[in-house]
């Protein structure tokens, strides 16, 4: 009868042991709302433990409280550059940004049309934008930076707070002042301190742009100015050498086209010279 009890007590502990392990097993909480507040985040189209599609994905979490400028640069290969930069203009201002700077060259006869532009993209509407761009020919290559400024912009607000704190009290201290002394010792103190807290917030105006406005270097260039890429098999690499030594060819015709006119005139100069030089030498011998 014992040994039955203890088998017993053995095999109730086995189940609470158990489920005290599956309530343990699962990291992922979610609050009132439906989100994902912590643990593990499925991707999408995962299915949870109770078979469920779950439509979150990575992205759902985002970093709270960080301060990130992104930079970028972009080139694409279209037919007409200028007008492109019109269109490029005008998704910029569609997004809610600006043109910092813009240039245009139209083709002429030996140079290709292009443009260039500054463009000053809010953060959350980069990607959007950046698809639309890639819309107006064949992109050459993008390329995107970004650098996490939290602990600069996290010292700048403590600095300001601190001058402002430091010119409340001065300006108290002024108004209290019963010296001229001292009245005119608080005053250079105060003109410094506000001189300070002005730049302080100036640096920070700066760095609040930077950080809502990505910087985006647009380049619009004309079809055959970016370079193709290199041969990958033999034969395509006979037609690139066939093709170099023809341009090459081509070259050096064009420079003897150029070079004949000089040629000429100083042939007929060298003969000049060399007639005078002879007569000169035949009336010596007769002399």
């Amino acid at each position: 009868m014992r040994r039955t009890w203890g088998v017993i007590a053995v095999l109730l502990t086995a189940v609470l042991l158990a489920g005290c392990t599956a309530n343990s097993g699962s990291s992922v909480t979610t609050d009132s709302s439906g989100s994902i507040s912590s643990g593990a985040v499925p991707a999408e189209g995962d299915k949870a433990g109770d078979g469920s599609l779950v439509t979150g994905t990575t992205g759902a979490v985002k970093t709270t409280n960080r301060d990130v400028i992104t930079t970028g640069s972009m080139s694409i290969t279209t037919t007409d550059p200028v007008a492109a930069s019109e269109t490029a203009v005008t998704l910029t201002e569609q997004a809610g940004g600006r043109v910092d700077s813009r240039s245009e060259n139209p083709a002429t006869d030996i140079q290709p049309a292009s443009a260039h532009l500054t463009l000053r993209i809010p953060s959350d509407e980069l990607d959007r934008t950046l698809a639309d761009l890639k819309k107006l020919g064949t992109l050459n290559f993008v390329t995107l930076t970004a650098e996490d400024v939290t602990q600069q912009s996290q010292d700048l607000d403590a600095r300001i707070t601190a001058l402002t704190t430091s010119v409340d009290r001065l300006l108290a201290l002024m108004a209290s002042a019963t010296t001229t002394a001292d009245l005119i010792s608080i005053e250079s103190t105060l003109s410094s301190r506000q001189g300070e807290l002005e730049s302080q917030r100036s640096q920070r105006d700066f760095l609040a742009d930077q950080i809502d406005y990505s910087t985006l270097q647009l380049d619009l260039v004309s079809e055959g100015t970016v370079a193709a890429g290199g041969p990958d098999n033999f034969w395509t690499g006979i037609t690139a050498g066939w093709s170099a030594l023809a341009a090459a060819l081509g070259g050096l015709l064009i420079g003897l086209g150029v070079a004949l006119p000089w040629l000429v005139v100083l042939a007929i100069f060298g003969a000049i010279v060399l007639l005078i030089v002879r007569l000169f030498t035949r009336r010596r011998k007769a002399a």
